[in-house]
């Protein structure tokens, strides 16, 4: 699953008899939780082993794609890493074409020699975590304005950030934990060169589609392979042909056990953001405006890319990315949205905010702290109540409805820096190095759907919010173009040089202020921007941001007995949880694993979502499924577990309770929507692909045994015979030592 973009920020907290399922743990938080819980469920690995910045431990294995997009892990010695289908989908995409139709047909490397350079993608290995807050603090103080902490947290942030890097290669942040009350340290080993290894074909990877997404029973192999490669020194380096496999610290064994009921999971990952302590006016306001205006906007958008794509292959292949990333959380906000209501999140919310009030009404030092916060955060909702509407058309339909107005503004900023620059040369230099960006846009960009793109989007954001919200294009269009976005359009795409390859880099080459200024998509662009903006930074926002830390200390001190894991923020995360069915509704029931019996039974080939390939079908029907499959002779495809996880999170490793990998997450299930920011224990189930599905693909569909070979496969017989052959091992005689 994919995060794209939350409003919100919070925490969760947790007491320590909650469900072990409920938790996304920091890697430095383990010993607090490791004998309470993990232990006793399953879990024979200590806390060393699974993080530990001395010796090799699980931590190393596990992968960062692109600054936290997804997860992924080290599965082998030679650097293969395994993720998502859709984790690298974008990156597939950029290496199809009409005649190499990798989306469609899948892509397998028989030898190293064939594997595909991917352009802008990269991997990254967490090397620790330092707890950074009392550095922080000791200079902060309530006095201070927002404004003035942010900049003295940013300050700090970079000595400390540039005091991890001195002297090395690695990247390092600083991230706020708890709504700014702690931060911590991340630091990181980057690898720059990544290559594809193997994708099964989208109807495998993407098997049922929008139809399936997000739901249970699944049938969806949504995995594929990449490998980190390394300079002679096993360090980061820029692709070239001459660098090696890396050689990772620690991989990933295989086991090929499979799952049973109550088997111990652990997830390590990259979560991308929870709002679990979202107030109840916020959670309100999601119901009400937020995830109805973004799923109305983007239903017009799928709908708008979905007749261009349909029409012309080449189109398909450009905005097949595009259409996955918006289609999948315009999904996910129905689904939040049903689930905020069915399950009473509001009333709940208003709960602990009573208990909340109650213990700051308890005593006068309680009240002089804390007896603003809440009718700060209230403010906040009645005031954004009125605006958060022209904010989400600001952003959905405005800078990401159309893929002009977002590269419009990405160039106007390196525009705007190059034209301070008194030095030509320089500026020059400033503007040819947009040229690859420019490059990696035209690549996957269409003029026709582009423009039917920003004709739609703008014209129901110009109908759908009041005047007074209006961006001042709207004004313009008002004023010049008899109110028609069809017609700034028309002439938009007819006169801007930014709207075709060529025309840009005639631009970038010869450079004039006044062509600039006068461009229609700059335009644009620049004022969506500035009407974007002025909602993230408001006297409003300030007043939420400081209600919101001090709600948040406030929980803290209220319940001091209580455990706490920070919200998801895409650092690296521990979740622990059991495998095991659920009961989403009165008279249903759902099992814990789907096999491949399903996929026939799904199977309609004039269903696009639900196409099988041929090869896969003969398979299936004959049941050839070799050693992949469990003790009853099916072959498991998914099964579901009750580990907590969000956006980010996919791609993460599945692993038992001796370390060994027994699944790929990439999913959450319809019923649990609102976990987010509601956390539902009875039915919040994390989705996950079984190993053996993966391997039986690569195996049997694939053909690809290099593949195989290179895997450290485990199963009950192979570690008892290790076992035993450690006990039979003679012990070492030491003679006794002569005077």
């Amino acid at each position: 699953m994919k995060k794209f973009l939350t409003l919100f920020m919070g925490i969760v907290i947790l007491s320590s008899t909650a469900k072990a399922d409920e938790g996304m743990w920091l890697m430095n938080m383990l010993n607090r939780i490791y004998e309470a819980e993990m232990k006793g469920m399953g879990l024979n690995l200590t806390p060393d082993e699974i993080y530990n910045i001395n010796q090799a431990s699980l931590k190393d294995a596990i992968v960062r794609l692109n600054g936290g997009m997804c997860t992924a892990e080290v599965i082998s010695d030679q650097g293969l890493v395994l993720t998502n289908h859709h984790c690298a989908y974008g990156a597939v995409q950029s290496l199809s074409s009409v005649d190499n139709d990798y989306l469609t047909d899948g892509f397998w490397a028989y030898e190293k020699s064939q594997e595909l350079p991917i352009q802008n993608f990269v991997a990254s290995f967490l090397v620790r975590i330092e707890d950074v807050s009392e550095r922080i603090n000791s200079q902060l103080n309530e006095d201070m304005t927002e404004e003035e902490r942010a900049n003295t947290i940013a300050k700090l942030s970079q000595a400390i950030q540039a005091e991890a890097t001195e002297g090395n290669n690695y990247d390092a942040e600083v991230k706020t934990f708890f709504h700014g009350n702690e931060f911590y340290l991340m630091v990181y080993n980057t690898y720059r060169d990544v290559r594809l290894v193997g994708v099964p074909p989208e109807s495998i990877g993407k098997f049922g589609g929008d139809t399936d997404n997000w739901m249970w029973p699944r049938h969806t192999g949504d995995f594929s392979m990449i490998r980190i490669y390394a300079d002679g020194d096993n360090n980061p380096a820029d692709f070239t042909k001459d660098n090696q496999p890396y050689e990772p610290k620690h991989h990933l064994p295989v086991s090929v056990d499979g799952v049973e009921a109550n088997d111990f999971t652990m997830i390590m990952g990259f979560p991308g953001s929870t709002d679990r302590y979202l107030t109840s006016w916020g959670v309100d306001q999601a119901i009400n405006i937020h995830n109805p205006t973004v799923v109305n906007i983007r239903d017009k958008k799928l709908k708008t890319m979905k007749e261009h794509m349909d029409a012309e292959k080449d189109v398909r292949l450009k905005y097949a990315a595009k259409y996955a990333q918006t289609a999948n959380y315009w999904k996910y906000y129905i689904g939040q949205t049903n689930g905020l209501k069915r399950l009473n999140v509001v009333e709940k919310k208003r709960q602990i905010e009573e208990n909340f009030n109650n213990w700051v009404n308890s005593s006068d030092k309680n009240k002089a702290t804390y007896g603003e916060v809440l009718p700060m955060i209230q403010e906040y909702y009645d005031i954004t109540d009125e605006t958060v509407k022209a904010d989400v058309y600001a952003l959905e339909a405005g800078l990401i409805g159309s893929d002009i107005v977002l590269f419009a503004f990405r160039f106007n900023r390196v525009l705007s820096a190059a034209m301070k620059e008194e030095d030509e040369e320089k500026k020059k230099m400033m503007l040819k190095s947009f040229e690859s960006t420019a490059e990696d846009f035209f690549k996957d960009y269409d003029m026709a759907t582009d423009k039917d793109l920003f004709i739609n989007m703008l014209s129901m954001y110009k109908e759908n919010v009041s005047k007074d919200q209006w961006p001042d294009v709207f004004n313009l269009i008002e004023d010049k173009y008899k109110g028609s976005v069809q017609r700034y359009a028309d002439k938009m795409y007819d006169k801007s040089f930014l709207v075709n390859k060529e025309s840009l880099m005639e631009f970038l080459d010869d450079p004039k202020e006044k062509t600039a200024e006068k461009d229609l998509a700059l335009k644009a662009a620049q004022s969506i921007f500035t009407r974007y903006r002025a909602a993230m930074v408001s006297d409003a926002q300030d007043k939420y941001d400081k209600g919101y830390r001090l709600f948040v200390q406030g929980l803290r001190k209220m319940n001091e007995d209580k455990l706490y894991y920070p919200d998801a923020n895409s650092t690296m995360r521990l979740t622990y949880g059991k495998v095991g069915d659920y009961y989403p509704e009165d008279a249903v029931h759902y099992d814990y694993i789907t096999t491949a019996k399903g996929i026939l039974e799904k199977y309609d080939p004039n269903d696009p979502e639900f196409v099988v390939p041929e090869e896969l079908i003969k398979l299936l029907e004959k049941e050839q499924y070799g050693r992949w499959a469990n003790e009853n002779g099916d072959l498991v495809v998914c099964f579901i577990s009750n580990n907590d996880i969000t956006g980010g999170n996919s791609g993460s490793s599945v692993i038992n309770g001796d370390g060994e990998l027994i699944g790929l997450a990439f999913d959450g299930n319809w019923e649990a929507m609102s976990g987010d920011i509601a956390f539902e224990p009875e039915l919040q189930r994390t989705i996950s692909v079984d190993i053996r599905y993966v391997l039986f693909i690569v195996d049997k569909f694939a053909g690809a045994q290099n593949i195989i070979d290179e895997l450290t496969l485990v199963n009950k017989d192979t570690k008892k015979m290790k076992e035993d052959k450690e006990a039979k091992k003679p012990q070492m005689e030491v003679a006794p030592i002569e005077n």
